[in-house]
């Protein structure tokens, strides 16, 4: 028998019809197409990209319980800002707030916003400490015209994005060779009466530790008794916010401390939900500047909003709420600990090859293993991210220091939650063969490297 081939007929009757055609790319699309053929055409795209389960440079959630993502997806069609419709939505996004305010040793009564990741969150911390130093210069009858905000090299370049947006000027205090935080002998001489806030890091992108938060609220408040010079203290507790009360909760950072007025942290981080989610949460309500909420009444109900974005999903709100609930500190502190367990033994099979640094390892750090060649062996760190990469699909990125430690150049393993004792015995056997086959082959093309992306993730 003789068959005929018609493309359309028997792709919808064998499979995929794109599998010998393009895609659309450019053009909007004439006509649709069946559901399973967009389906797997996304599908396809996808299936290109590297897995989650290797990508050792996100701090972003990859895995949730299966009952989370039941709840997401139940609920990927509610519109977080329409409280009127939505009542109870809203009151879970209060539940949170008030939970992390008492994570984070709030005095008393506070207020916070949920955001779209720590970005949104950051944006919205400064500009409520530039609102609240034009408040006070207007009081004081001065001028409130050269605001400037004080923070080291170590920070996320959102804080950079929120200077030259509204126009703040950035005072950046610069690393050095061996010194990838900041404390208060680095932040004195930049602060002056026009000074909105300084910005700490608790757990670093770049090397997981924190700045020296103590000591610099410690100077604040010596400025603010010897000057009278009241200069808040902004936290970036992005990654470290759900790290830190669990894996030590004696040391001080947060709101136990006089002059931090305002905390930001990333629930798709170490809060253990999917993207994107971030919180905001002031010491109490007078550090959230009147000017800068809004009311509406246009969906039905009078809400007041303090965001830079209006409609967003509410899933993400409710997951986060979920993993409060089902894990608490219990839940949370058995979780970070065996992140931690398996970041040091990872960190102690990389020492024992005998060639490579470990950054801080001593020191309290986020779950990772942040670590550069000790020596020169005719490759360098780029070199075995490429080959990580190429070789065995691993994700752990190479990348220099912000000035003035440009020169060091170090790479970062971060262990989650879906690395267990196994994966991090075959990564740490992945990297010395790796390391192996540099040795013999005097490092990786150059063309071939230049491919990796690098950066200290987010």
């Amino acid at each position: 028998m003789t068959s005929t081939f018609n493309g359309n007929e028997d792709a919808a009757l064998y499979g995929n019809r794109f599998a010998t055609r393009e895609v659309p790319t450019r053009e909007f699309p004439a006509r649709g197409m069946p559901a399973l053929d967009a389906m797997r055409l996304v599908g396809e795209d996808l299936a290109l990209e590297g897995d989650p389960a290797r990508n050792l440079a996100t701090f972003v959630t990859t895995w949730m319980e299966p009952e989370a993502q039941r709840i997401i997806a139940e609920n990927l069609h509610r519109n977080f800002i329409d409280h009127a419709e939505y009542p109870r939505t809203a009151e879970i996004e209060q539940r949170c707030i008030r939970m992390l305010a008492d994570l984070f040793h709030a005095p008393g009564e506070t207020t916070g916003a949920r955001t779209q990741g720590s970005s949104e969150a950051i944006m919205l911390g400064g500009l409520s400490l530039k609102w609240n130093w034009r408040t006070r210069r207007a009081a004081a009858g001065a001028s409130a015209s050269s605001p400037n905000l004080v923070f080291g090299g170590d920070v996320h370049v959102v804080w950079e994005k929120f200077c030259r947006y509204f126009d703040v000027e950035p005072r950046i205090v610069p690393l050095q060779p061996g010194k990838y935080t900041i404390g208060p002998e680095d932040v004195r001489a930049h602060i002056d009466e026009n000074t909105i806030g300084v910005a700490a890091v608790l757990g670093t992108t770049f090397t997981g530790h924190k700045d020296d938060i103590a000591g610099i609220n410690d100077l604040l408040v010596r400025i603010k008794h010897e000057r009278g010079i009241d200069v808040p203290l902004h936290v970036d507790a992005a990654s470290g916010g759900f790290v830190w009360p669990f894996l030590y909760p004696d040391s001080a950072w947060d709101f136990r401390l006089e002059q931090v007025r305002s905390i930001n942290v990333s629930g798709h981080k170490f809060g253990l939900v999917y993207p994107g989610i971030g919180w905001l949460i002031f010491r109490e309500k007078a550090d959230l500047a009147e000017d800068l909420v809004f009311t509406e009444n246009y969906l039905g109900k009078t809400d007041s909003t303090f965001t830079l974005n209006f409609s967003t999903g509410s899933a993400m709100v409710l997951a986060q709420y979920y993993n409060l609930v089902r894990y608490g500190r219990a839940g949370y502190t058995y979780i970070m600990k065996n992140m931690q367990a398996n970041a040091r033994v990872l960190g102690e099979k990389l020492a024992a090859m005998g060639q490579f640094e470990l950054i801080g390892a001593d020191e309290e750090q986020l779950p990772l293993v942040a670590f550069r060649l000790a020596a020169d062996n005719g490759f360098d760190e780029f070199d075995l991210a490429w080959q990580l990469a190429a070789e065995r699909g691993w994700m752990v990125p190479a990348y220099t220091l912000p000035p003035d430690a440009q020169q060091v150049t170090i790479m970062r393993a971060l262990v989650k939650e879906t690395m267990s004792r196994e994966h991090v015995d075959t990564l740490a056997r992945d990297i010395a063969e790796a390391c192996a086959t540099l040795a013999k082959k005097g490092g990786a093309h150059e063309l071939e490297r230049n491919r990796i992306i690098t950066g200290p993730g987010h």
